[in-house]
C-alpha cells in the first residue's frame, strides 16, 4: 500500500513515498480505497509541525473512495459505498482505515473527485457562513484569498445568504475567480491597500465580518476594515501566525474575534451529515460550483505542496494514489 509519510517537521524535502503494510478495519472502522486526496494548508501545517503528531505519520485529511471492508459493530457504511471524509489523517494512501462514524455516503450526482475536493473546503465555508455570527441581506463581508479553495466557496456561499462580497486575491486572474465565485468587488491587494479600499467601497461604513485565512499579512489593516460591533473572523494562517490581539484593541469599536476550526463544527456525526448534505445538495444542484486546479499522482505530493504554498493556485488540488 502506498503511502506519503513524514519522519521529521520542516519543507516539502521531508516528505516520503514508502510502501506500508495494509491494515484490516477493527471494531467500528472501514477499509476505504482512496480515489481522490485533497491537499490543503492543513497538511502542510502537519508537515511542519504546526499541528503535533506522533512520528512517523502518514500526511493528509480528506478525500474520498470506495468502502472495500468493514469492521464489526459497524452500520454507517458498508461494502461498495462511494464515501468522502475530513479531518482523519492518513489520507495521502492508497487505502485508509477510518472511523466508520466519520464517513459519509456520496449522493447520487455527485462526482467522487469533486466530493474529495469539497468536503474541508466545503464544510469549512459552511461553518463560516452559517455558525460563526448571523449574516443577512446587505451584510458586507470581506474575505481574503477568495480565489481560494476556501475563499471561492465562502463568497459562493455568503451570496446565497445575500450578503455583500469584497474579496481579496493577487492578481488579475485571480480576481476574475473571484468574481465568477459571485464577489460583488474585488482588491488585488497587490496593486492596491485594501484597507483604504474597503473604506471607499462601503463609503467608510466598514465591513460587518472579516474572514481572514491569511493572518499575519493582514490581521492589522482587517481589524481596521471592520464596522463597529463587526467581527473578525480568523480561520487561517497561510502567511503565518498572527501576533496577539490585546482586548484594548477591541474595545474602540467594540470588535468581536474568533479563531474557529473546522472539528468542533463537525464533533458530532449530525453536525458532519447536515454540513456535507448541505453541500452536497448546493454542489448537486449547481447552486455552488467547484473548480479544481490540480491533479497529481500521489508520488508527486511535494509539488502539490509546492503549488499551494507559492499561492498560484486558484483552486483545489488533489492527489490521486
Amino acid at each position: 500500500m502506498k503511502a506519503v509519510r513524514i519522519y521529521e517537521y520542516g519543507g516539502v524535502d521531508v516528505m516520503r513515498m514508502e510502501e506500508a503494510k495494509p491494515v484490516l478495519p477493527g471494531r467500528g472502522e472501514a477499509l476505504v480505497r482512496v480515489e481522490a486526496a485533497g491537499v490543503s494548508f492543513g497538511d502542510i501545517y502537519h508537515r511542519r509541525g504546526l499541528y503535533a503528531f506522533e512520528l512517523p505519520s502518514t500526511l493528509g485529511h480528506e478525500g474520498a473512495g470506495i468502502v472495500e471492508a468493514v469492521g464489526p459493530d459497524v452500520r454507517e457504511v458498508k461494502t461498495g459505498d462511494k464515501v468522502a471524509w475530513t479531518c482523519v489523517w492518513g489520507s495521502y494512501a492508497a487505502h485508509l482505515v477510518a472511523p466508520a462514524e466519520r464517513l459519509v455516503i456520496i449522493p447520487e450526482g455527485v462526482e467522487v473527485r469533486d466530493a474529495a475536493a469539497v468536503m474541508t473546503h466545503g464544510l469549512t465555508a459552511h461553518a463560516l457562513a452559517h455558525s460563526i455570527c448571523s449574516i443577512g441581506a446587505g451584510d458586507v463581508c470581506l474575505v481574503h484569498a477568495a480565489a481560494g479553495g476556501t475563499g471561492r466557496l465562502l463568497c459562493q456561499m455568503l451570496k446565497l445568504l445575500g450578503a455583500k462580497v469584497i474579496g481579496t486575491v493577487s492578481n488579475d486572474f485571480k480576481a476574475q475567480v473571484a468574481r465568477a465565485a459571485g464577489a460583488d468587488e474585488v482588491i488585488i491587494y497587490t496593486k492596491n491597500d485594501f484597507a483604504k479600499e474597503i473604506v471607499r467601497l462601503t463609503a467608510g461604513k466598514g465591513a460587518r465580518v472579516v474572514f481572514d485565512s491569511v493572518g499575519k499579512d493582514t490581521i492589522e489593516k482587517s481589524m481596521q476594515c471592520l464596522a463597529p460591533r463587526g467581527h473578525l473572523v480568523l480561520y487561517g494562517q497561510s502567511s503565518g501566525a498572527p501576533p496577539s490581539i490585546h482586548p484594548d484593541a477591541l474595545r474602540e469599536k467594540s470588535l468581536s474575534v474568533t479563531r474557529p476550526v473546522l472539528p468542533h463544527y463537525i464533533a458530532s456525526r449530525e453536525e458532519l451529515l447536515f454540513r456535507a448534505g448541505e453541500v452536497f445538495h448546493w454542489l448537486a444542484s449547481g447552486a455552488v460550483r467547484l473548480r479544481i486546479d490540480a491533479t497529481y499522482p500521489l508520488e508527486k505530493a511535494a509539488a502539490a505542496h509546492t503549488l499551494l504554498e507559492c499561492r498560484k493556485s486558484a483552486g483545489k488540488i488533489l492527489l490521486l494514489p
